[in-house]
């Protein structure tokens, strides 16, 4: 999928909003500036955030609670981690119970990424008229596959 413009990744988010539920995992990959924090805003947006989101690099793990969003939400930048033992320490798993995750920098987890998280890689790129654009690859999990054909 080729998305030109960042009013294109925040409708992107937006859509994806429309079909996401408690226990999602939505990993978000990409190189820095790709436009990761960009998509998950327009995703919290739709699920209701009013003013803008901040990333959660520095914080890490930035939680949202009804009534400030629709249903709970877990965002997390694994960034700063150096290596997936620290991300053990942040216990996330437990956010599936009652929260959706939404993680960018998920390589820094290793092999401990959900089975069924909709993964997403966003890779730069140039749209037809030569302007700076990006290109979104999707790896669909089988809990997606209805809900990602409507988006």
């Amino acid at each position: 999928m080729e998305l030109s413009g960042e009013a294109a990744m925040l409708d992107l988010g937006r859509r994806i909003a429309v079909h996401a539920r408690i226990g999602d995992v939505i990993a978000l990959e990409g190189g820095l500036g790709a436009g990761k924090t960009t998509l998950a805003r327009g995703l919290l947006e739709a699920l209701g955030l009013e003013g803008e989101a901040p990333s959660p690099s520095f914080a890490i793990v930035q939680p949202y609670d009804v009534p400030e969003v629709r249903l709970p939400v877990a965002h997390v930048d694994l960034y700063r981690l150096d290596d997936a033992a620290e991300a053990e320490e942040l216990a996330l798993g437990d956010y599936l119970m009652d929260s959706l995750l939404i993680i960018e920098w998920p390589d820094r987890l290793g092999d401990a990424l959900w089975p069924h998280a909709l993964r997403l890689s966003i890779d730069f790129a140039q749209d037809e008229a030569g302007e700076d654009a990006r290109r979104l690859t999707a790896d669909v999990p089988d809990a997606w596959t209805e809900r990602w054909s409507q988006i």
